[in-house]
């Protein structure tokens, strides 16, 4: 099984705090649910990029989805991997490999990562042709 990762705490790493493209104030302004018009607190946006334990629940995924811009299946394949874990069979396509690609190598992994992301390549180009 591969390594499990905080991989929605990541995700959102990436974009939001200091320094990055949004603050946590100004990230709760655009990360609004679509469905139900549920946004989280600054305090909770605070907590996932801090690394503290949170629930995930579908409104926060679809509200994280919107807010990053990101399809909301990349969004909750980064909280399936920060939950429950992937099979190594089910980070191959989909969602899961999309993550990935989008979150890049755990730390101290970027030869492995590297790699699997050639073979990934690799078989993208055969399918495609």
């Amino acid at each position: 099984m591969p390594e499990q990762r905080d991989a929605l705490t990541e995700l959102v790493r990436q974009h939001v705090g200091t320094g990055k493209r949004w603050s946590t104030r100004e990230f709760t302004g655009v990360a609004v649910d679509p469905e139900t018009g549920w946004a989280p607190g600054k305090s909770l946006v605070g907590k996932i990029i801090g690394g503290q334990n949170y629930n995930v629940t579908p409104q926060l995924v679809s509200a994280l989805a919107a807010g990053l811009g990101l399809p909301r299946e990349v969004v909750a394949a980064a909280a399936h991997l920060q939950v429950i874990g992937y099979t190594v069979e089910e980070l191959a396509e989909g969602a899961p490999a999309t993550l990935l690609r989008t979150l890049g190598p755990a730390a101290g992994s970027d030869e492995k990562a590297r790699a699997v992301a050639a073979r990934w390549d690799a078989e993208h180009t055969s399918n495609s042709h």
